[in-house]
């Protein structure tokens, strides 16, 4: 963006004059930002031919599934960059007046929240700082040469305290009370529109007993639950459905497990299409399975990586006592991940 340089300014009268100087020391601090793309003359926005356009989405059958008419964007902006950024980006409800209707509103609401935050926290070393940063900011956004992440074309200017990440990183513990929390968590997080990620290893598996009695339920099963919440919650309170990946350990003792359930869910959505259910990723076929929300991940370890290398066995261990549970040749189950992948 524009070059950033510190300034501190002090203005204090010299020790020589005044025996009281220290006394009336003034300091000032901030960033002082200059110009590289705008001159302070022509607002970055002025400086582009806009058109109105009607943003419109269909799904594989035509049908449409957002429409926006008198969406005004620079001239130069594709027809999909414009379908995107009103679909998903701009804030209201659709059909009311207070729906954004120009990329204008869109980039104003959030460069404006951005610049005020700044004037707050004692940022900008001047005005004339302050200006070119917001006027940097924009030439930027409306050139389409930066973008921010959708947490914050979703939230910022509209939450007072809005969430920007666009991924969280969760832990959980193999406690009912943990796992429940967990479901929240993520909840909320999707709802305005960053997505998370979870290593599921801390959970015992389907085999290991509970110190009240049974086995365990395991982190597969678990994450069919999450998956489906995943599935109903709205990101950001848009049309795109959550973002979340899950994690296993290699050395897990439900590892194989995990790395076949998604293309054996895969499989049953296949079976469902050839029946003649719907095959759209909202459709009948897909919306009856599990797994679709989220990336599966294994997390592979030197040691395993070298039994590969090697040519050796490799053991899962029990989560809660470390003891061996099944032993598999390493390179086939590096094939399996490749295979599910």
């Amino acid at each position: 963006m524009a070059t950033v340089k510190h300034a501190l300014e002090t203005q204090t009268l010299s020790s020589q004059m005044s025996p009281h100087a220290n006394a009336k020391e003034s300091i000032r601090t901030g960033l002082v930002f200059e110009r590289f793309f705008t001159d302070g003359k022509v607002a970055p926005f002025d400086a582009l031919e806009w058109e109105t356009r009607t943003a419109h989405i269909a799904n594989e059958k035509g049908a449409t599934i957002f429409r926006q008419e008198n969406v005004a964007v620079p001239k130069s902006w594709s027809q999909t960059a414009t379908n995107i950024v009103a679909s998903k980006y701009f804030h209201g409800k659709p059909g009311t007046s207070g729906r954004e209707t120009s990329v204008r509103h869109l980039i104003a609401r959030v460069v404006s929240a951005v610049v005020r935050w700044g004037e707050e926290g004692g940022y900008f070393a001047t005005a004339d700082s302050r200006d070119a940063f917001r006027d940097e900011l924009t030439h930027l956004l409306v050139e389409q040469r930066m973008s921010f992440n959708s947490p914050v074309w979703f939230n910022v200017g509209v939450q007072p305290k809005p969430q920007c990440s666009a991924c969280f990183i969760n832990s959980v513990l193999d406690n009912m009370g943990s796992i429940m929390d967990l479901a929240k968590t993520e909840g909320m997080l999707f709802k305005w529109g960053s997505g998370t990620g979870t290593n599921f290893s801390s959970l015992r598996g389907s085999k290991e007993t509970l110190s009240g009695g049974g086995i365990a339920s395991g982190p597969v099963s678990f994450m069919k639950g999450f998956d489906a919440f995943a599935g109903v919650i709205k990101s950001g309170g848009k049309t795109r459905r959550a973002a979340k990946m899950v994690i296993l350990n290699i050395d897990h003792p439900d590892i194989a497990e995990f790395i076949d359930c998604k293309m054996k869910e895969e499989r049953k959505a296949q079976v469902l299409i050839e029946q003649g259910y719907d095959s759209g990723i909202d459709g009948d076929a897909y919306s009856s399975i599990f797994f679709q929300n989220a990336n599966h991940s294994v997390r592979v370890t030197d040691d395993f990586m070298r039994a590969v290398e090697d040519d050796r066995d490799w053991w899962t261990k029990n989560v809660a006592d470390g003891q061996p549970v099944e032993k598999y040749r390493a390179k086939d189950l590096l094939r399996r991940i490749s295979a599910s992948s």
